[in-house]
């Protein structure tokens, strides 16, 4: 099991394994939260600190992202409507890089052709 927290400590969350891969996407809003992302069932993440985070929806109002409304580190997202066997993204630059070590990194072009470009 790994820890992930925002700068501050209010936000954080309990992963069940490491990742397989991480993912980087150039999308509209990956590109600006710098995020580098590993997947995860919702139900399988737990969140402590959910009154320390503020959240974002835009365009299609699919995806929420989260962060913290303390220190500002983006922990997540989530679907507007989730199930507990829906997926979920976690930040992982909130996690200590040891624990990623050797993970793979995926490009994505989330930008434009929605294909990986690695």
């Amino acid at each position: 099991m790994l820890e992930a927290s925002c700068h501050c400590g209010a936000v954080r969350l309990t992963l069940p394994r490491r990742p397989r891969s991480l993912l980087d996407c150039n999308c509209s809003i990956c590109r600006r939260y710098g995020g580098l992302w590993a997947y995860y069932r919702a139900g399988d993440v737990g969140i402590r600190g959910c009154a320390s985070l503020a959240s974002y929806i835009w365009g299609d109002r699919s995806i929420r992202h989260f962060w913290c409304r303390r220190c500002g580190c983006v922990t997540h997202w989530s679907l507007v409507k989730p199930t507990k066997s829906s997926r979920m993204g976690v930040n992982t630059r909130n996690l200590d890089p040891k624990a990623l070590k050797d993970v793979r990194i995926r490009r994505f072009d989330g930008a434009v052709t929605w294909k990986f470009i690695d």
